[in-house]
């Protein structure tokens, strides 16, 4: 007997278990069936689980339960990544909290990397588990990790990253350049673009002037209040705008727009830099704006990437002024710059403040204006990122880029939605070298030895560099690891055994789908093109799904400092994972945002409920398992109905699963179960549950049971822990004989619809509604049971009457069904398909009452219209806001419309009365 309700706490932990201990999660084996494979995103070993792993995990795991019921040999390839960084700063954290005294350089490199690998063994993570919670069944026997394991000889992910390294290196496609980078000056590394943070912070601008050399003098425009020139004024310097004060110390030249005809006099002139004493030029470049400002721009290449481009265009040489700690440089770098002794080795901000005083001092700082800007932070350290010159190790990504751009252009990998390509081709075709390599001790080292005399070998191991270098040539290694997502782009291939040749990349390599979020298309995916494509001849995915971002109920984005952000493992703790993954699936349309709330959870979770009050009506019934049905020995209208609509969904789930639509997909099997499996079916047969007709009831129960049990298989890879209980309680011993519901084949029924049977059931339903909507729009007491005529009605419709009278009876409060004539005193008609029906409610409501609420509210209906139209009739909403947002109120117009024409309607149909 099922209980009365169901319980995901003890049920999901149960269950997950026993799928795993049975296997249920390894790819089957037959190497007759179509292999699918997915790798997963590999989660940062020191993650937990948030709101876009849940909705990006959901999503894969829907594919992959899928895919294993239509009989494919499925692995969902499971694993996490070293994340180098924050790693590191985890376990830097952790030796500080200890007291202990103990530092990453008082351990020294070998034992620190040790007590990472340590925490990562006892700690590390976490997120699996999570994972686990909400239902993933990915392969965990075959768990990767972008490290590998070091108790392995033979670390296959340590060889990949070696070879790839070296090979790139040998065709010319890695090499090492004195670059700009994203400078973290706490950790004291390069970082990735993604982990920049730009946030908006209270700023300044600092006016500065700068005296031009060799007595050179300009007339200057000057304006009013207005813009408008109202004539000149001599000018024996030129002034410059910078957020950065400080960098001036490092400027090798002012920039002008070559149109701006206020400077063109001046090109060619120098200005003397305050403080240092520099002359430096005045040069002409496109990249200064005439409309900003004063129009001139200071350059600064080695703390600017702007800057770095146009002085390179100019042929400056940068000048480094900062340090790996964002202090001002001294020694040699100092006396190239000409910085005074008094402001060596101090710390930036204070710099900043000594400068700002020394340009107001001699009267050069024409004014600090007060402004919002743009700062970039790291996103570990909180510290602001400086631009910085430094040596770092690069691939040339450019040519990297080409036939991973043609892969997409040919169709070999395709973006889902399709809008995402243009995307890929804007910054593949725009690319820049990739910066890859880390000033951080956890990672992968980079495979290269220097000699004493600067000569670098790359090499797949020590012996393998010093047999290139020669006896005798003392070699150190390079200290640096490489960037996590160098090891990341490998990943389609290495976790499948590469560079080995392994039955895995034989038969799951390329994977099928790649499901991931836009914001790592440029890190991650095209990397992953690039080297799938360099090392082996082949796309690592076919087809990349790009899911949407998780917001809150208003549409902001989650943030624990904003308070909104939501917890996936309390929802899954409060209305079990069953409840959250459907959420997901339903909201997930593509290229539309999630706004995600509680109630929306809560609202799947009353469908499960549904589903399984649905279960025990069945049960109550004795409508139990009964295997296939031989649909056309059904007789029962309602009954080969149901199969028809059981059919429909069907094969709009597998089409819209089939297209990652994956909220019509759910949408459709929300519909099915809740409106026409609970509303209508399980209502419409107790008739002839209750009947006397042995044979009708027979094959009512058979097919009641059978149509759950395909519910279940349908809605399984959305809500695998209700449906996979059910199919177990359902029929005792099942699981045993026929196996978990996870391993049962997706259904794919030969079924064509009845159409006498969808005609007469569907009159059923739209005469039970028209009637249910007219009274409650005229206010009719719902306990209130009134007649109905159907007028001039014919024998088909007055047979199909006589059939469901006791269904019509009951779900549309009637008191009696009549032929008549005509209509009768005091009723209110409408039609339904092709017969009019009667009410008589004279003597149940207060018409005039009526006639006034029914005016009010479509006169409420017609400002909500009008309003909204309105608003969607402005060009500036509809470009500026959310495209969810404006799909939302072209939604809200077409349902308020309906409604309204509903409303008028029933106001017609008192007229008379």
């Amino acid at each position: 007997m099922l209980d009365q309700r169901f319980d995901p706490a003890e049920a999901e932990t149960r269950l997950y278990k026993a799928w795993e201990d049975s296997g249920c999660f390894k790819p089957s084996g037959d190497t007759s069936a179509q292999a699918y494979s997915i790798v997963i995103p590999p989660p940062n070993v020191t993650g937990v689980l948030h709101m876009g792993h849940a909705l990006n995990n959901t999503l894969q795991d829907v594919l992959v339960r899928f895919e294993r019921m239509r009989g494919k040999n499925v692995l969902w390839q499971p694993g996490t990544d070293h994340a180098g960084i924050a790693t590191q700063m985890v376990v830097e954290r952790q030796m500080a909290a200890e007291g202990k005294n103990e530092s990453r350089a008082s351990l020294g490199r070998e034992a620190f990397v040790d007590r990472v690998w340590a925490w990562k063994e006892e700690s590390g993570g976490a997120i699996v588990g999570q994972l686990k919670r909400l239902g993933a069944s990915c392969d965990w026997s075959r768990e990767a990790f972008t490290m590998g394991d070091r108790n392995d000889p033979d670390n296959n992910m340590m060889r990949a990253v070696t070879k790839v390294f070296v090979e790139l290196y040998n065709k010319g496609l890695i090499y090492r350049d004195k670059r700009l980078v994203n400078w973290d000056p706490h950790f004291q590394t390069a970082i990735s673009d993604l982990e920049v943070d730009q946030r908006e912070v209270a700023g300044h601008y600092w006016h500065l002037r700068y005296p031009l050399a060799g007595g050179v003098t300009y007339e200057h425009p000057v304006k009013d209040e207005d813009g408008n020139v109202t004539g000149t004024e001599t000018r024996d310097y030129i002034v410059v705008a910078t957020s950065r004060p400080e960098t001036m110390l490092g400027d090798t030249g002012v920039a002008v727009h070559p149109d701006d005809e206020r400077y063109a006099g001046l090109v060619g002139n120098f200005v003397t830099l305050p403080i240092v004493g520099r002359r430096v030029p005045i040069i002409a470049d496109a990249y200064a704006d005439p409309t900003k400002g004063s129009g001139a721009v200071k350059i600064t290449p080695a703390h600017d990437f702007n800057d770095f481009e146009v002085g390179k265009r100019a042929g400056h040489t940068p000048l480094n002024i900062l340090n790996a700690t964002a202090h001002i440089v001294d020694g040699a770098d100092a006396d190239a710059a000409g910085i005074p002794a008094d402001y060596q080795g101090l710390e930036r901000f204070d710099a900043r403040k000594k400068v700002v005083a020394a340009f107001e001092a001699a009267e050069l700082l024409q004014e600090i204006e007060n402004l919002k800007i743009e700062q970039p932070f790291g996103d570990r350290s909180n510290v602001v990122i400086e631009p910085w010159m430094t040596d770092q190790w690069y691939v040339e990504a450019k040519t990297m880029a080409q036939p991973a751009i043609a892969a997409v252009k040919d169709g070999k990998t395709c973006f889902v939605p399709e809008t995402w390509e243009k995307t890929y081709y804007n910054w593949m075709e725009n690319i820049q070298p990739w910066c890859i390599s880390r000033q951080l001790w956890w990672g992968h080292r980079i495979p290269a030895w220097f000699a004493e005399d600067g000569t670098i070998y790359v090499a797949q191991s020590e012996d393998e560099a010093q047999a290139q270098a020669g006896k005798g040539v003392q070699l150190k290694q390079d200290e640096d690891v490489l960037d996590t997502w160098f090891s990341s782009a490998l990943w389609p291939f290495s976790t499948m055994g590469w560079p080995d040749k392994t039955p895995d990349l034989e038969t799951f390599y390329p994977t099928a789908t790649l499901v991931t979020a836009f914001d790592i298309i440029f890190f991650w995916v095209a990397r992953m093109m690039m080297m799938g494509l360099e090392f082996t001849g082949q796309v690592p995915f076919k087809d990349i799904y790009i899911h949407a971002l998780v917001l809150d109920e208003k549409g902001q984005k989650m943030s624990k400092s904003k308070g909104n952000a939501m917890d996936p493992l309390e929802l899954v703790d409060e209305y079990g994972a069953d409840a959250l993954r459907f959420t997901m699936g339903r909201m997930a349309g593509q290229g539309r945002n999630i706004r995600l709330s509680k109630l929306a959870v809560e609202g799947n979770r009353n469908f499960a409920t549904k589903l399984w009050n649905a279960a025990r009506f069945a049960e109550m019934n004795e409508c139990g398992a009964p295997g296939e049905i031989d649909f056309a020995k059904v007789t029962s209208p309602v009954n080969r109905w149901i199969l028809g609509e059981l059919a429909a969904c069907e094969a709009e789930a597998t089409k819209a699963i089939e297209d990652y639509r994956f909220n019509d997909a759910a949408g459709a099997l929300y519909k099915f179960v809740w409106n026409v499996l609970c509303d209508w079916y399980l209502e419409l047969i107790k008739p002839l549950l209750m009947g006397m007709d042995d044979a009708a009831k027979q094959e009512t129960r058979d097919v009641c049971g059978y149509v759950l049990d395909e519910t279940l298989k349908l809605l399984h890879p959305f809500m695998p822990f209700v449906t996979e209980e059910l199919w177990d309680r359902r029929a005792a011993g099942r699981v045993e004989e026929q196996g978990f519901l996870m391993g049962q084949t997706w259904p794919k029924y030969a079924i064509t619809r009845d159409a006498d049977a969808d005609t007469e059931i569907q009159w059923v339903l739209d005469l039970i509604s028209e009637i249910r909507s007219l009274r409650n729009d005229l206010g009719v007491p719902a306990g209130s049971k009134i007649p109905l005529s159907l007028v001039n009605a014919g024998p088909v419709i007055e047979d199909m009457a006589v059939r469901h009278e006791d269904i019509l009876k009951r779900l549309a409060r009637l008191e009696d069904i009549i032929v008549s004539d005509t209509v009768p005193v005091g009723a209110v008609s409408t039609v339904v398909g092709e017969t009019v029906v009667a009410l008589n409610i004279a003597d149940q409501i207060d018409v005039a009452e009526a006639r006034k609420r029914l005016d009010k509210e479509i006169a409420q209906l017609d400002k909500d219209i009008m309003s909204t139209e309105k608003k969607l009739g402005n060009e500036a909403f509809v470009a500026k806001a959310p495209p969810e947002i404006v799909e939302e109120n072209r939604e809200r117009i077409v349902d308020w419309t309906d409604r309204r024409e509903k409303l008028k309607a029933a106001r017609k149909s008192l007229e008379g009365l």
